[in-house]
C-alpha cells in the first residue's frame, strides 16, 4: 500500500468496522477504541468549540451523521451545556444503547435514532439548525460527498465536521495505536482512515459554490476541521 501525503489523492478502502454486526465482540472493542482515539485526537473538545463559535443562535434541532454508538456527541453535549435540544443520530447500524439515550435525556437533550444509510436519509425533506459529522465523511468518495454536502446546504445553516488529516505524520501515528491499547480492527481501520482523509481545502471545493456560505477549513495536528456557515446566520 503506498503511503499517503497531502499531495496524494485520497485512497478509500473498506474499513473492517463497517461490516461487523454491532454485537460482534470485535465491533464492541473497536467502538471502545474509537472513544479512546477521539479523546487522543481531542475531537469532543474541538467539536464543542467549533459549535460554540459558530452556532446560529438558539439551537433546537441537531443531526449527527454516521453517529456510531452516540457516545461522541454525548461527550460534546456535556461540554456545550445546551438544553432543550433534539439530536438525531443517524447510522447504518443501531449501536446506541438505552443508557446513552438516557444520558442525553439527563442533559435536557432528546435523542432520536435513525437507522439508515446517511445519503439516503439526507434525501428526506427535513431541516436542522446544525449538522455534524465526526470521522465519517472520509468514508465517502467525492461524488457521494458532493451529493451529501449539496443536500446538507439545503437543510441547515451550519455544518461542522472533524475528519482525519491526510499526511505522513498522521499515517505514521495511526500505526502506533497499539500503544494505547487498540485492537486489530482499529489497527487496520485507522491507517485506512488517514489515507482517505482530507488536506488543504478539499471539502470546501466540494461544498456548493453559490456565495451564500462562509467556509472555514484547517488542520489540527492529526485532524482536519471543516465549517460551512450560512452568511448572516450567526446570532
Amino acid at each position: 500500500m503506498p503511503q499517503a501525503s497531502p499531495t496524494d489523492a485520497r485512497y478509500i478502502e473498506r474499513e473492517w468496522l463497517d461490516d461487523l454486526p454491532p454485537a460482534d465482540p470485535r465491533a464492541m472493542r473497536a467502538r471502545r477504541d474509537l472513544r479512546r482515539v477521539n479523546s487522543w485526537m481531542l475531537h469532543p473538545r474541538i467539536m464543542a468549540r467549533l459549535l460554540t463559535a459558530h452556532a446560529p443562535g438558539r439551537t433546537r434541532k441537531l443531526l449527527d451523521l454516521g453517529a456510531g454508538d452516540g457516545s461522541f456527541m454525548l461527550r460534546v453535549a456535556r461540554r456545550l451545556g445546551w438544553r432543550d435540544v433534539t439530536i438525531t443520530l443517524v447510522d447504518r447500524q443501531n449501536a446506541v444503547s438505552d443508557e446513552t439515550i438516557a444520558a442525553f435525556g439527563s442533559l435536557g437533550w432528546n435523542a432520536e435514532i435513525a437507522t439508515s444509510d446517511v445519503i439516503e436519509f439526507m434525501e428526506w425533506p427535513a431541516g436542522f439548525d446544525i449538522i455534524t459529522a465526526n470521522l465519517f465523511l472520509h468514508h465517502l468518495a467525492d461524488p457521494d460527498l458532493v451529493r451529501l454536502l449539496g443536500r446538507a446546504a439545503q437543510c441547515t445553516s451550519l455544518f461542522v465536521a472533524c475528519e482525519p488529516r491526510r499526511g505522513q505524520w498522521a499515517l505514521r501515528s495511526s500505526r502506533l495505536l497499539w500503544a494505547i491499547g487498540c485492537g486489530e480492527v482499529t489497527l487496520h481501520d485507522a491507517p485506512a482512515s488517514v489515507r482517505a482523509g482530507f488536506a488543504g481545502r478539499e471539502l470546501s471545493a466540494l461544498w456548493p459554490s453559490d456565495g451564500a456560505w462562509e467556509l472555514h477549513e484547517h488542520p489540527r495536528l492529526f485532524s482536519h476541521c471543516f465549517v460551512a456557515r450560512q452568511r448572516g446566520s450567526r446570532a
